[in-house]
Order: C-alpha cells, then sequence, then structure tokens
C-alpha cells in the first residue's frame, strides 16, 4: 500500500539526529513508506525543533503523511511546537502506556519521543504499538472533537 495512507514523515532536531535514520529504517521494515522531513546532519544546533515539528505536523495535517514522528532531546519542545498545526494531536510518550492511550483515547497523530529520556530499542517499541494501537472512538470521540474546537478559539474570554 502506498499514498498517505500508508505513508509517515519523521523528523528531528540535533539531539535526535542520531535515531532518526534507525527509526526510518525500522519504519520501511514495517512496510511504511517514509518522508524524513528533517534530518540534521550533525549535533551541531542549527536544526531548531519548531521547523521539523513544523514540517512533520504540516505534512499530517495536509494529508501528505497519515502520521508523523519528532524526536528532540527531551521530545517537550517538539510536542509543543507541533501542537500549534491546526489537525494536529502531537502527543509527547516516554512508556508503553503513553502509547497505547495516546491512540486509544486521543486519536494522537504526531509522536514525539526524547532522545535523552528513551533508548533507541524502547523507541522502536512504543512506536510499534503506537502505530498498531487503534481509536476507540465513543466517548472519545467527543473529547477530541471538544480539542478540534479549541482550535478555533482565538479571544481570550471565551
Amino acid at each position: 500500500m502506498t499514498g498517505p495512507g500508508k505513508t509517515i514523515v519523521i523528523g528531528s532536531d540535533h539531539r535526535g539526529f542520531e535515531v532518526i535514520d534507525t527509526i526510518r529504517d525500522h519504519l520501511a521494515t514495517k512496510g511504511w513508506t517514509v518522508e524524513v522531513a528533517v534530518r540534521p546532519c550533525g549535533d551541531d544546533p542549527k536544526v531548531d525543533y519548531p521547523d521539523p515539528a513544523a514540517e512533520v505536523a504540516s505534512a499530517v495535517r495536509d494529508g501528505r503523511a497519515a502520521r508523523g514522528i519528532l524526536v528532540c532531546g527531551s521530545g517537550i519542545g517538539m510536542s509543543i511546537a507541533a501542537n500549534k498545526i491546526q489537525g494536529v494531536r502531537a502527543a509527547l510518550v516516554h512508556d508503553a502506556t503513553g502509547a497505547e492511550m495516546s491512540r486509544r483515547h486521543n486519536d494522537a497523530n504526531v509522536l514525539c519521543m526524547g532522545a535523552d529520556v528513551v533508548d533507541t530499542p524502547t523507541m522502536e517499541t512504543l512506536i510499534d504499538l503506537w502505530l498498531e494501537t487503534g481509536f476507540e472512538g465513543g466517548r472519545h470521540a467527543g473529547r477530541v472533537d471538544k480539542i478540534s474546537g479549541l482550535e478555533a478559539v482565538t479571544d481570550s474570554s471565551t
């Protein structure tokens, strides 16, 4: 299967550059078409985390990819930046419970991880769990709709 339904876009800043190729190769073995949005050539801090976050999140928002994965040092900056893109539900994940619940209850479409927090084999395990877990829907669909509704709020008094 090709096209956006089986395409995943990944990116990192200088803190995640060492794992991004491993993640790309791991996803390819699982049958995903992988697009690397941003991959620094080394640990030189010339790639700021908002840049790959915006590129990956925009690809998901625009339907060019089904899901996205972002890696920085802690994962925090990536998740904050990616969540600024309308239609993106980026989840910062460090363990199996977070990976599963971010999909099952929150329908997360971008996974954020920290290279300083999660080792590479664990990242691969979390990625697999995250990709294999479906959205439960039901009462959670209404909650996700409420999250989407917050994107339209522009008045601070609302």
